[in-house]
């Protein structure tokens, strides 16, 4: 008896997967293209998860961004060298993550770079490097050392007058989490949260397949060179492949090194695998900084964390534990 009805629930089971479809909707958040796709029976449930998730990204979106200057984010950026802002919980918790993925990286991510004055362009105008002093002033307000967190009153303060932060690292892999944990929490059974490239995912298709996620060739963008099973957990890929500027034979990315001023130069392409987007997000930039070695040296040293990385040659290079399908 009890084996026919464990056969007889694994078939309702089956049949219950069968039956469940994804669901997939693309709109503009955070300035940003996002495709949110859920499992669900029909469609208005679907729609229903779908509206769930836009409504939480929206909601990060109003604490830190700092362009809304009803944000708190704002206000700690407007206040900087005067006094600390006193915020909420998940905006402080935020920024302490984020000053810990600074030390982590030895100051190669670090979300006061928003200070930074904006002396490279990446449009095609630029006829020349900027002075080595310009450079090196550009960054003077820059240096997460100086964004001072009082846990007692829940304050942050910018002790630099003008120094600002900025949350465009990691701020999309933030919001996908929140979303993904949100849907999770209601009951959604799988889904993909895909935030402009920032990928974060549960559960299994339709069909009871993994996820999968396919690593485009930076030497040419409609060739995927590599496809890789995704189960509860994110991929990040950093790296425009058209915003660079040349100059003396070296090729420099519009992903700049906070600590000296310079473009990142090496690496056109940086995937990160981890638990969660926000920490992909951040070290998927941090890389570019750190360059090939250091960053192979630094992913190889974290649990959970895997990378593919590719220079301005097309060489491809992989941390230790990661397994590449070859397309």
């Amino acid at each position: 008896m009890k084996k026919s009805l464990v056969l007889l629930f694994a078939l309702f089971a089956t049949l219950n997967a069968f039956c469940a479809e994804s669901y997939t909707r693309t709109l503009k958040l955070m300035g940003s293209r996002f495709d949110i796709t859920v499992v669900a029976e029909n469609e208005d449930e679907g729609n229903r998860y779908i509206d769930m998730a836009v409504a939480e990204i929206s909601r990060i979106e109003k604490i830190i961004s700092s362009w809304d200057a009803n944000s708190q984010t704002s206000e700690i950026n407007s206040n900087s060298g005067i006094h600390p802002v006193v915020v909420d919980q998940e905006l402080f918790q935020l920024i302490e993550r984020a000053l810990a993925i600074s030390r982590l990286t030895d100051g190669a991510f670090d979300i006061s770079y928003a200070s930074m004055d904006k002396i490279w362009k990446f449009d095609g105008s630029m006829t020349e490097m900027p002075s080595p002093e310009a450079i090196k002033a550009s960054v003077a307000k820059v240096g997460f050392q100086h964004i001072i967190l009082n846990k007692t009153d829940q304050s942050v303060y910018l002790d630099q007058p003008g120094m600002k932060i900025g949350f465009g690292a990691i701020g999309k892999g933030y919001a996908a989490d929140k979303a993904k944990a949100l849907l999770m929490s209601k009951g959604v059974k799988a889904g993909i949260i895909n935030a402009s490239g920032d990928m974060n995912t549960w559960g299994t298709q339709p069909s009871g397949e993994d996820w999968k996620v396919g690593i485009v060739n930076p030497m040419n963008k409609n060739k995927v060179f590599a496809v890789l099973p995704l189960q509860q957990g994110a991929v990040v890929t950093s790296g425009d492949y058209e915003k660079y500027v040349r100059f003396n034979g070296v090729r420099y990315t519009h992903i700049i090194n906070p600590k000296t001023g310079y473009p990142a130069i090496g690496i056109i392409s940086a995937t990160v695998f981890a638990p969660k987007a926000e920490l992909a997000d951040a070290l998927a930039t941090s890389i570019f900084v750190m360059g090939i070695d250091v960053g192979l040296n630094r992913i190889n040293q974290l649990p959970n964390i895997e990378c593919i990385l590719i220079d301005e040659k097309g060489n491809i290079y992989s941390s230790d534990h990661i397994k590449i399908e070859k397309e």
